[in-house]
């Protein structure tokens, strides 16, 4: 089921330029690393899952909370706040089950809702 919206997702993200399957906006590495994750939960993988989850945030929070004049938090606080609050929501889910599958209608939610709002920054 979730692969099936992953793919509905992708297919609707083609309008922006990509390499290598990953789209070339300001947000597109984020929004890959949640596929990623999405995809290795789906597969149960859910190790895999959680390890890139922790790599999204890290990721994340070096360059749009610490990154400098261009990050996110510093040019828009209160989408950073908004796409923050969403991305802890989502990786929680996968952070807490290294070793059986979330449920999959909550995460399913909560990657839809962190991909909208990675949308409001591209």
């Amino acid at each position: 089921m979730i692969l099936s919206a992953l793919s509905t997702i992708q297919a609707q993200e083609k309008h922006s330029p990509r390499t290598a399957g990953v789209d070339d906006t300001k947000m597109g590495p984020y929004r890959a690393l949640a596929q990623l994750a999405v995809a290795a939960s789906q597969k149960g993988d859910n190790a895999t899952a959680a390890e890139l989850a922790r790599i999204l945030e890290r990721t994340w929070d070096k360059a749009e909370d610490y990154g400098g004049d261009t990050a996110l938090s510093k040019t828009n606080h209160a989408l950073f706040d908004q796409i923050d609050k969403a991305m802890d929501q989502f990786i929680a889910v996968l952070l807490d089950h290294p070793n059986a599958a979330p449920d999959s209608a909550k995460l399913k939610a909560l990657y839809t809702n962190y991909l909208d709002k990675l949308k409001l920054a591209d």
